[in-house]
């Protein structure tokens, strides 16, 4: 994927993917499949002392560094080391709509010293709009669902800077208002189209490979606004040259009280992502165990928790097996959405 703006495509048209519900979710993360992914089903105490990583471990994340994915695992890392009694490192492998970090993972051996920090694009989109993706769910053994994270809009000086007077400026200005994302089929774009099939808005969407070309632009003055994990839109806040008028969450954040989310305005109007900690299919159980004991300590760590906070970012935690039932959740809640739209990977 180039930096170069992708072309504005015309308005999704419902039922332009012509299968049933049945036919997109089950190839993608049946209940018949999810013992595949069962690997990394919680174990008794006992078992967490019959694995320890021998070197360090490595989490690779399939995007750019300065993310919020990329910012996730890092504080994760930082972590995991002292509990896991190894250097926990990360390793960056940007591309393909997150296809090459993840592609990388499902063939690393599984023996418990690689993990992939994946977001909601990797296995909760890609699945369902990609056609000849080099990996598939199965592929992975869940270790911890780490975090959720609402989408939030920064806005340049010049545009609106509420939400209702933003929507009525794309309203009053179709295909003229600017927006970025990290490429079309990526979580923050499918929020995007989300947002616009809901408010019927029509407003030209700008494709980037990272969160840093965007938030370039958008302190340059030559794109209107970003749709963007917090991480970014906080920093790009708080220069000074741009605001955040809003977020995609079902609630406003804690510390962040002033500022809005959609569903107060438009109810029902959400749009979440998620990070998580996956190891190879096949990976012994004993290590999963032991990877979550420590990535589930290091979620549940109040410092590390404010951290992320700070980033527009709500640590999770749970079992193995509570990640795998999330996961069959988030596939069959936006299905319906991906069937409407003619977006392929």
């Amino acid at each position: 994927m180039s930096d170069a703006p992708l072309a504005r495509r015309p308005r999704p048209v419902a039922g332009s993917l012509q299968r049933t519900p049945e036919e997109t979710v089950r190839p993608v993360l049946s209940r018949r499949a999810l013992p595949a992914l069962g690997l990394a089903a919680a174990l008794p105490a006992p078992a967490l002392a019959q694995w320890n990583p021998s070197r360090p471990v490595t989490i690779v994340v399939p995007f750019p560094p300065g993310g919020s994915t990329d910012v996730t695992a890092r504080l994760m890392a930082e972590k995991m080391a002292p509990l896991l009694g190894q250097n926990v490192v990360i390793d960056n492998k940007p591309g393909a709509q997150t296809v090459i970090g993840a592609e990388a993972v499902a063939r690393a051996a599984p023996d418990g010293h690689t993990m992939l920090m994946s977001s909601g694009t990797t296995l909760t989109i890609n699945p369902l709009i990609g056609r000849n993706l080099p990996y598939r769910p199965a592929d992975f053994a869940p270790v911890l669902h780490v975090a959720t994270l609402p989408f939030c809009i920064a806005v340049r000086p010049g545009i609106p800077n509420t939400l209702e007077g933003f929507v009525a400026h794309v309203r009053a200005n179709p295909g003229k208002v600017t927006w970025g994302h990290n490429g079309r089929g990526s979580f923050n774009h499918i929020a995007g189209a989300l947002i616009a099939e809901r408010l019927n808005l029509d407003w030209q969407d700008v494709g980037y490979r990272g969160d840093a070309h965007q938030m370039n632009d958008l302190l340059a003055g030559t794109l209107d606004s970003i749709l963007v994990g917090g991480a970014t839109g906080l920093q790009v806040a708080r220069s000074g040259r741009a605001k955040i008028i809003g977020w995609t969450g079902e609630s406003r954040l804690p510390n962040l009280p002033d500022q809005p989310v959609f569903h107060e305005i438009w109810p029902g109007l959400v749009a979440i992502t998620w990070f998580g900690l996956l190891a190879p299919a096949r990976t012994p159980p004993a290590a999963v165990a032991r990877l979550n004991a420590a990535a589930a300590a290091a979620a549940a760590d109040p410092t590390l928790r404010e951290r992320l906070l700070d980033q527009g970012i709500l640590a999770a935690g749970g079992t193995p097996a509570d990640f795998q039932a999330f996961l069959a959740r988030e596939a069959e809640r936006w299905a319906p959405l991906l069937r409407r739209l003619d977006i392929t990977l």
